[in-house]
């Protein structure tokens, strides 16, 4: 009977990972084909960081809300409709590129509506896992997850480059809701343990919410860790949008290369994913996350002092590989720390401050990133983020220490 359990919650995560997998898949493959036909349309910055500010601003607004409807109302229902919602909107976008001659600044737009359900769909399948997973294989499964995510990321370019070579945007947009169907169709069929929730008397949202900032006020570590993920993301969140100018304007190379960069991302992922999930036992999660955010720094300063050469080039790709590396070294052992460590009842409030922390500040450094690199190159961003998160995250281990 407990082999059949064990069994059972092993089919249960595996079904809603890969279907998450496959989602993500097909929304990589759009973002980088929208992000790229943005970069050749524009060539501008300052047009990708308001691109990337359209994308986050509605996750900054919405991740309180979020967080409250993950933890009051059905988890996998929220889920299912944000993954469709993200679908249609791209169908429509298509169907409306099809029939009408769209001004490029249309695609803020769509960025906007696929913000809006991100936001709301990524607290509630962080908080799902935790009903599926034995609490002693969280650090495994997200490792595992994180693996099915990286892979998406990797052949996401890939096939949203291919695509894109071969076909207008409009149907590049197609492959959006193929993977929102599948993903929609593969978490439908598991069955959600219920949460069982504490009886208490009904609370407004805002004191809902006080009690999500409680959860990061009582852990002194975790709120050192989340107070310097917020700094680092002020100057690390804009390289995301600058990746296709680096290509194409600094190192003046095609679409392929571009996708390149990207794969090399995902191949970091992958690597550290498999490290997780197979070979290590991390006792300090918070430590190990913080590593990961210190390494984040120092790679991101070496990749503004890459000359503008095609063996350049290549140094930039291998450099990217270790920041997705250093990227899911951070972010694995987080989630699974607060996974194990927060309450049920309140981890869709604890996952949506933490995606607000990263939302929020995205686009605030994207105010001041675009226009600076609108003027100095996109490179002055990579050397001044990395120099920038390398010192705040110092300085805040450092405080850790002396607290200890």
């Amino acid at each position: 009977m407990e082999r059949k359990e064990k069994e059972g919650w092993k089919r249960k995560f595996i079904l809603t990972a890969s279907g998450q997998a496959v989602s993500m898949l097909g929304s990589h493959g759009v973002q980088f084909a929208l992000i790229w036909w943005l970069a050749e349309k524009t060539s501008s910055p300052l047009m990708l960081g308001i691109s990337g500010i359209a994308a986050y601003i509605p996750m900054t607004l919405l991740s309180p809300l979020a967080g409250i409807a993950a933890d009051r109302l059905n988890r996998k229902f929220i889920s299912i409709f944000s993954d469709m919602a993200m679908g249609t909107a791209a169908l429509i976008y298509s169907i409306l590129l099809y029939t009408f001659e769209l001004p490029v600044w249309t695609v803020l737009i769509m960025l906007c509506a696929r913000g809006i359900g991100s936001t709301f769909q990524q607290p509630a399948i962080q908080s799902i896992i935790p009903q599926l997973v034995p609490a002693d294989r969280l650090l495994r499964t997200n490792g595992w997850m994180q693996l099915l995510n990286a892979g998406s990321f990797l052949l996401g370019p890939v096939i949203g480059a291919l695509l894109y070579g071969l076909f207008p945007i409009h149907v590049v947009l197609i492959s959006d809701i193929i993977g929102a169907l599948f993903a929609s169709l593969a978490l439908a069929a598991v069955k959600v343990p219920p949460l069982e929730k504490k009886k208490r008397e009904k609370q407004n949202p805002v004191r809902e919410y006080r009690e999500g900032l409680e959860i990061f006020k009582r852990d002194r570590r975790l709120l050192l860790l989340t107070g310097a993920e917020a700094m680092a993301m002020f100057f690390y969140g804009p390289l995301s949008s600058f990746y296709p100018l680096m290509t194409s304007d600094y190192f003046n190379l095609p679409a392929i290369y571009g996708s390149g960069v990207e794969l090399a991302f995902a191949l970091g992922m992958i690597g550290a994913s498999l490290v997780f999930s197979s070979v290590v036992r991390v006792k300090d999660k918070l430590r190990v996350s913080m590593g990961g955010l210190v390494a984040i720094g120092i790679i991101s300063s070496l990749c503004g002092l890459i000359p503008a050469s095609w063996g350049g080039w290549f140094v930039f790709a291998f450099l990217c590989a270790c920041l997705g590396a250093a990227s899911n070294t951070h972010s694995i052992p987080l989630t699974a720390y607060v996974q194990e460590t927060v309450e049920k009842e309140k981890m869709g409030r604890a996952f949506s401050l933490l995606t607000l922390i990263s939302s929020a500040a995205m686009p605030a450094g994207l105010l001041l990133s675009s226009p600076l690199a609108e003027l100095t190159g996109v490179r002055s961003w990579f050397l001044i983020a990395g120099l920038a998160i390398t010192a705040i995250t110092g300085g805040v281990s450092l405080m850790g220490r002396r607290n200890q």
